[in-house]
């Protein structure tokens, strides 16, 4: 039997449905928002309750905003979800951190942030997070 964290590596390895234009992004997010989702930056501390209502939409609404603004590009392609209907896991890339796909021998980059419906395990990143994330992050630090 495996353990938690190790299911949860598993899942995050898994299958998942790429976010191609900005209206699915849209799409997903108003799904997200009726949940009660884990909100994990990876690389700070796993967060211990998942949050719902207005403290989880406040942080996917600033993410939004976040990634529309550094990824300014016609399309979006840097979330993943593990079900485009009904979401259980959801990867989110730093624009500012995207490494290379093309590279089989280099260690892939991490997802900056991730969702889930279920407690998140630690991730090991290479890529420490950049400044302007960790004070993005603290903005949240101490709401619920």
């Amino acid at each position: 039997m495996m353990d938690s964290a190790a299911a949860f590596h598993s899942r995050l390895n898994g299958n998942f449905s790429g976010i191609l234009q900005w209206k699915q992004l849209d799409e997903l997010w108003a799904r997200v928002k009726t949940g009660l989702w884990f909100f994990y930056q990876v690389g700070e501390e796993l967060p211990e309750t998942p949050l719902n209502g207005e403290s989880l939409a406040v942080r996917i609404d600033a993410l939004n905003t976040l990634l529309r603004h550094d990824h300014d590009c016609h399309y979006c392609g840097i979330v993943y979800v593990d079900d485009v209907e009904v979401p259980s896991l959801i990867k989110v890339y730093d624009p500012n951190s995207l490494g290379s796909s093309c590279s089989h021998s280099a260690t892939p980059t991490p997802p900056r942030w991730i969702l889930s419906i279920s407690p998140p395990a630690s991730i090991e990143t290479h890529i420490p997070a950049p400044q302007s994330r960790k004070r993005w992050w603290q903005l949240f630090a101490h709401r619920g």
